[in-house]
């Protein structure tokens, strides 16, 4: 028996947000609108879309002793996430620096703060929250490092899902874990590297590309074309999106991925969750914010 649905291991960070009328080229300065503080970081943010859902979450994390870790810690709670595993100190609570355009696409920069210290040392002493928990996930706000130690510290049973954001070459034993590998067309490029030329134009090719380098299964996300999952034994199947007017795309793909997790947890195929985990996407972008957007499992029902 798992106490847990899913153990997010990840970045928490204040998400400071402006819209703006068009991004700043190069050496250009534009105006926006004033500044909003939201809680967010792709771990943070994980674990409350797959709470909010209604998954039996916990958060493994690091955030500063200051008032946008105190943020972060409070927005866990609220949404009914187990924040045991947050570590508090050693640096200030990372920040992202975000700008929003009228059309709901943004700009993120990341300054990585506390998230830089989680170290494989505080993934060893949550030993007892990877024992029992179904599905872990993880992303790339925190060092690669700790990252494979995540993925060595699985319970016997448990699934791996990884979302190598913001993209960076992956050691091979860290891509024969995941289950699935969660890209965008940049991010699989990336994890491609000298191979990305020879994987071909169609995002299929790329699945079967990024499978040949040691993942189980693979998920590739289109934006406004839906999204692909792959897998060795059930080949590519292609995964339709859903029309919606987007107002603001940040946390969107944190939301699919807790979503997909989740379901993969609950015995869904990996079509399944995908079909699922695309509705919840669709709920988010339709709202501003990242965590202030997630759904309810209702309110995905009810789109």
């Amino acid at each position: 028996m798992y106490d847990y649905d899913l153990l997010v291991v990840g970045s928490a960070n204040a998400d400071l947000v402006i819209d703006v009328e068009r991004r700043p080229a190069a050496g250009e300065t534009v105006l926006g609108s004033d500044l909003a503080v939201h809680p967010g970081g792709k771990g943070a943010n994980q674990a409350v879309a797959a709470a909010r859902l209604g998954a039996r979450t916990a958060l493994l994390a690091r955030v500063g002793d200051d008032a946008h870790g105190r943020l972060l810690l409070d927005s866990q709670r609220a949404a009914g996430v187990d924040t045991a595993g947050v570590l508090v100190g050693g640096a200030p609570t990372g920040v992202a620096l975000i700008t929003v355009d009228p059309s709901g696409d943004n700009s993120i920069v990341v300054s990585p703060g506390a998230n830089g210290r989680l170290t494989p040392a505080d993934v060893r002493d949550a030993a007892a929250l990877f024992r029992t928990s179904r599905v872990v996930s993880a992303q790339l706000e925190i060092p690669l490092e700790t990252v494979v130690a995540v993925a060595a510290s699985l319970a016997p049973d448990s699934r791996f899902v990884l979302n190598p954001s913001p993209p960076r070459p992956l050691p091979a034993v860290l891509l024969a874990a995941c289950d699935p590998l969660i890209v965008n067309e940049h991010e699989a490029r990336v994890i491609l590297g000298d191979g990305a030329a020879e994987a071909g134009d169609r995002p299929e090719e790329w699945a079967c590309a990024l499978l040949a380098k040691g993942p189980r299964s693979v998920v590739v996300t289109l934006g406004a074309q839906g999204a692909l999952v792959a897998s060795a034994g059930g080949g590519v199947e292609r995964v339709a999106s859903v029309a919606v007017d987007a107002v603001d795309t940040t946390g969107a793909g944190d939301s699919f991925t807790a979503a997909l997790a989740w379901k993969l947890g609950a015995g869904a195929s990996l079509a399944e969750a995908a079909r699922y985990a695309a509705r919840v996407g669709a709920v988010a972008v339709t709202r501003r914010g990242a965590q202030e957007s997630f759904p309810t499992a209702q309110e995905v029902e009810a789109l």
